[in-house]
């Protein structure tokens, strides 16, 4: 059962299960990817013989290997996942540090991307911020930022810079060039609401363009309210809306059908709808 659990989980990068199962899980994963580090004979036969896909060693000893090269452990992250409807067993979401869908990483990006709107509307307009755009901002955030200690007053909250500077310690160049368009996605969204609203009540307010009317770009969808709301997404990018629906709600309280008999459960517990 372990062996399948860590096969899946190199191979998805990211499953499912119940609590107890993600932590013993994890702790053999850790083994095989120190393994791929190792990238020897030895170390090929012994990952061989544990897992149960064959197709998955040359990912192993290239992809994860190069991935995790300077990293010196904690390959893995353990997401609780509430409690699983009908036996009550805690569930657990168990993924791999730095992968492409990180869910630690998103969310630390949209938590910049909110308190940098946040600032910048504290001191400024919102049509100045609209019409500039956050780019700027936000990048100068996150150099400032992840230099400062954790004790230091700054543009973000304390755990919030705690948090990015966890996510980009391994990262490098390019993971802060990702984290710094992701945090500029997420505060134009949040610009494109107030934006839209007034374009759509027609109040001379605002002009987003020099016409009058609201540009397409700042409004796609539904805009968020606060950090950790459903982004508007294109197909193409589900992979990152499956990691925003789970940081926004399934990791706190998983949803039960509605089809699900409200009985209650032996006097402790009654079932959520």
């Amino acid at each position: 059962m372990l062996r399948n659990l860590v096969t899946s989980l190199l191979k998805y990068e990211r499953i499912k299960t119940t609590l107890p199962k993600a932590r013993d899980t994890a702790r053999l994963a850790e083994k095989i990817i120190t393994l791929g580090k190792k990238g020897d004979l030895p170390a090929h036969r012994r990952a061989g013989d544990f897992l149960l896909e064959s197709s998955l060693l040359p990912k192993l000893f290239t992809t994860f290997a190069a991935r995790y090269a300077t990293r010196p452990g904690g390959y893995t992250r353990i997401h609780k996942y509430g409690n699983r409807p009908g036996d009550n067993a805690p569930h657990a979401i168990l993924e791999l540090v730095d992968n492409p869908h990180d869910v630690k990483f998103e969310m630390a990006a949209r938590a910049v991307g909110f308190e940098a709107v946040s600032h910048t509307l504290e001191h400024g307009s919102l049509s100045t911020a609209v019409m500039e755009g956050m780019g700027k901002q936000v990048e100068g955030i996150v150099k400032v930022e992840k230099g400062r200690a954790y004790e230091q007053k700054g543009l973000l909250k304390q755990k919030t810079r705690l948090n990015v500077q966890k996510v980009l310690r391994y990262r490098g160049a390019e993971g802060e060039k990702e984290l710094v368009q992701k945090a500029k996605e997420h505060s134009d969204r949040l610009l494109a609401k107030p934006v839209a609203f007034l374009g759509l009540s027609k109040t001379n307010s605002f002009n987003a363009t020099p016409s009058g009317s609201v540009n397409p770009v700042w409004f796609n969808g539904t805009a968020t309210r606060r950090p950790g709301a459903i982004a508007p997404v294109k197909p193409r990018e589900r992979g990152s809306a499956q990691v925003l629906e789970i940081a926004q709600g399934a990791l706190a309280r998983p949803r039960i059908p509605r089809w699900r008999v409200n009985r209650p459960k032996l006097g402790i517990d009654t079932a959520q709808v």
